[in-house]
């Protein structure tokens, strides 16, 4: 017995002391955690209800914090865009926020102005040359071949896609044919021939989506809250994408007469379907940057159909057919 009971005690061995490396390990693990912790501890930088800024694609929007959670050790917060449909909320990182403070509102319309006008047609014939009749095709053609691509690269705008990586649901908008043809006058009209849009528009966008509405309630006895919070979503899309990126360099200074910043005029109430229309050509690539349901993404693509075919039926009523405003100043024409 007691032989036994001293081998059994011979052969069995101590365990072993930790080594450097189990030590080193632990310290690491200890300091990720008390780092993680002490975040956590940290109050967030934003407040649930709070209104905020929010980067959003190229532009900066109006945004309320619905919710703030530390979520892989950082703090996110679950934002609603003012104005746009809850489908639209995500989650975004403290870098895409800013407090709602005067000298950041500042940087939100400097942002706009920034962002300079549309890019797209940089390789038309110089301004102050005639155009021959090769040359009026060459820039049809170029036009149509833009509103068929719907987008262009987010470098222009100087957006990139996160990662390298292109997103995989994207909001598909099919122009009608007569629809694209108006963009390609509405580009000859302003590029080529130098005659801008008379504004103040009658009928503005502010009245043509009202029109919408009316039609909606009369064909299906009511409209539904999406369909309301999609029509908000264009309007306050057109009035923040007009200056950044609907305009042709001719009529930059026509905008910056007929919507000063000092009265707080909407580009909806100024501006009517022809400059409307330049923003579903720009759609896709501004709802690249919203999360969205399956789901909700087709019933958007539907819903904006719906309105297209609408502005169809009624283009003799809300489109010119003839630009009959001023002229674009020739400083601006002999302009590169």
């Amino acid at each position: 017995m007691g032989s036994s009971t001293t081998g059994a005690k011979e052969d069995q061995q101590p365990p072993e002391a930790p080594g450097a490396d189990d030590h080193n390990n632990n310290s690491k693990v200890k300091e990720n955690m008390d780092e993680e912790e002490a975040i956590k501890q940290q109050s967030p930088h934003f407040k649930e209800g709070e209104k905020v800024l929010a980067y959003h694609g190229p532009l900066i929007y109006e945004a309320k914090v619905q919710r703030a959670e530390f979520r892989k050790k950082e703090w996110k917060y679950y934002v609603h865009y003012l104005g746009w449909s809850k489908n639209w909320d995500e989650w975004v990182g403290a870098d895409r926020l800013m407090q709602f403070t005067d000298e950041n509102v500042r940087k939100q319309q400097e942002l706009l102005k920034n962002q300079g006008g549309d890019k797209s047609f940089k390789a038309r014939v110089s301004q102050s040359k005639p155009r021959s009749s090769t040359d009026v095709k060459v820039e049809k053609e170029e036009v149509k071949n833009y509103v068929a691509r719907g987008k262009k690269r987010k470098g222009d705008y100087g957006v990139e896609d996160k990662d390298g990586e292109s997103p995989e649901k994207v909001v598909k908008i099919q122009l009608p044919t007569t629809l694209k043809k108006q963009l390609v006058d509405d580009c000859e009209f302003v590029t080529q021939l130098g005659k801008l849009v008379k504004l103040p528009r009658n009928p503005n966008v502010d009245d043509i989506l009202k029109k919408y509405l009316e039609h909606k309630a009369k064909k299906e006895g009511a409209v539904g809250d999406s369909v309301v919070e999609i029509l908000n979503g264009l309007r306050s899309y057109f009035d923040k994408a007009l200056p950044a990126m609907l305009l042709y360099k001719q009529e930059r200074q026509q905008y910056s007469e007929a919507v000063p910043e000092r009265n707080n005029v909407a580009p909806s109430t100024v501006y009517g379907a022809e400059h409307f229309l330049r923003l579903f050509v720009k759609l896709p690539e501004l709802l690249v940057y919203v999360n969205m349901e399956e789901e909700a993404l087709t019933q958007l693509q539907e819903k904006l159909l719906d309105f297209l075919k609408f502005l169809q039926k009624n283009q003799s009523n809300f489109f010119l057919s003839n630009y009959d405003g001023p002229k674009v100043p020739p400083e601006v024409e002999k302009r590169d």
